[in-house]
């Protein structure tokens, strides 16, 4: 397994959504043979520059159907085992914030847990991380269905959301998962925080924790953002999800300079490149 170094450059975490409903548009179920298209995608990703492959079988949009335990193991199960076995070195992560699925995950090969609930929603998650040593990334999340609303084109974003201060907030209640994790043995060096741009936030909301994410770096743990083909971005820009790619570097090249470690995303080669190219500038030397 690839061995991160945060703090020296950027990774990169590409999306593999097994979902037939996903917000972006990418839901792989739509395919005929499901197990190939992913592993097209995967090899696709790693060729491009992904460090980290991302296997989600429930989509997170605002109006989504819950999925059973059973049904999101058959969808994420198999994926993981095919890419466990390809002669790659890259980071398995399953997103997932149910117990049982990030159990069997980790038993066919995942690495890392994406739990977009940090720890909040299922009891058993934590103990299930310890045990299995696994890398947790804890996401601030404050969505509420009756907060959401739905536009045909653009999809969902959260109205109505009150923060009396954004970043303490969420630095505050990210902080209450980190001591959950503690509690259940994980260690620092598990822990990787996602501030949970989209989740309960507002456009605006989004676009000031963007510009300010470089405050929860001083929480000590490494970041992960993600921004990718988000309603923050089609609501500013009045741009459906795959007319996004523009407002998604954008949105990544700040992040980067505020201090992100990792970028969650669905175009993987461009964002890497254009991290790339961050990193060398944010890292010159005058001489």
């Amino acid at each position: 397994m690839k061995d991160l170094s945060f703090g020296s450059r950027t990774y990169i975490m590409g999306i593999l959504n097994i979902t037939p409903d996903s917000f972006s548009g990418d839901g792989l179920l739509q395919s005929k043979d499901v197990l190939q298209t992913a592993r097209q995608q995967a090899l696709t990703f790693i060729a491009a520059g992904a460090d980290i492959l991302d296997v989600g079988g429930e989509s997170t949009r605002p109006g989504a159907q819950p999925v059973s335990v059973e049904e999101e193991m058959s969808r994420v199960l198999p994926v993981i085992e095919m890419l466990a076995g390809l002669e790659a070195d890259i980071i398995l992560s399953v997103d997932t914030y149910k117990a049982a699925v990030a159990e069997a995950a980790l038993r066919s090969g995942a690495h890392w847990v994406n739990d977009v609930w940090a720890l909040r929603a299922d009891p058993l998650m934590a103990e299930v991380v310890a045990r299995h040593g696994a890398k947790i990334i804890l996401m601030h999340n404050r969505s509420k269905p009756t907060q959401a609303q739905l536009e045909e084109r653009l999809g969902g974003r959260y109205v109505g959301v009150e923060y009396q201060n954004l970043l303490a907030e969420i630095g505050q209640e990210l902080l209450e998962s980190v001591q959950l994790a503690r509690q259940a043995g994980i260690q620092d060096s598990q822990i990787i925080l996602d501030p949970g741009v989209g989740f309960g936030k507002t456009v605006a909301q989004n676009l000031e924790l963007v510009h300010r994410l470089d405050e929860l770096k001083k929480l000590g743990f490494p970041i992960l953002l993600g921004v990718s083909r988000k309603s923050f971005i089609g609501y500013t820009l009045n741009l459906p999800p795959d007319q996004r790619l523009e407002g998604t570097l954008a949105a990544c090249v700040i992040g980067i300079q505020r201090g992100a470690d990792i970028l969650r995303v669905h175009d993987v080669e461009p964002v890497a490149r254009a991290a790339r190219m961050t990193d060398a500038i944010l890292s010159s030397k005058s001489v």
